[in-house]
C-alpha cells in the first residue's frame, strides 16, 4: 500500500475526530467518540511508519496506546452514568455544577 493513501487516510480520521470535537460540543458521549477517533487515526499513523521503516516499535507502541484508549473509554463511560444517575441529564454546559 502506497505510505501517502495511507497517511492521508490516517490524517482524516485524526481530522474528523478534531472537526466532531469542535463542532458538537454539547454531548459527552460524542466527544468521548471524537477522542477515540483521533487516538485511532495517530495509531494508523504509528503503525503505516512502523511497516514503512520495518522497525516493531511503533506497532508495540500503538498497542499500548490501544491500551490507553480502553482505559480512557472504561472510565469516562463510568464517570457519565454516575454524571447521568447524579444530574439527569450528560449536557457539557452543566459540568460546571460539579466543580463544589
Amino acid at each position: 500500500m502506497n505510505l501517502a493513501l495511507s497517511l492521508t487516510f490516517s490524517m482524516t480520521l485524526f481530522l474528523i475526530g478534531v472537526w466532531g470535537m469542535f463542532l458538537n460540543r454539547k454531548n459527552l458521549l460524542i466527544m468521548l467518540m471524537c477522542i477515540e477517533l483521533m487516538l485511532l487515526g495517530v495509531n494508523l499513523n504509528l503503525l503505516f511508519f512502523s511497516l514503512a521503516l520495518d522497525d516493531l516499535m511503533g506497532q508495540i507502541f500503538a498497542l499500548l496506546v490501544l491500551t490507553v484508549a480502553a482505559a480512557e473509554s472504561a472510565i469516562g463511560l463510568a464517570i457519565l452514568v454516575v454524571y447521568y444517575r447524579v444530574r439527569g441529564t450528560i449536557a457539557v454546559e452543566f459540568i460546571n455544577l460539579m466543580k463544589g
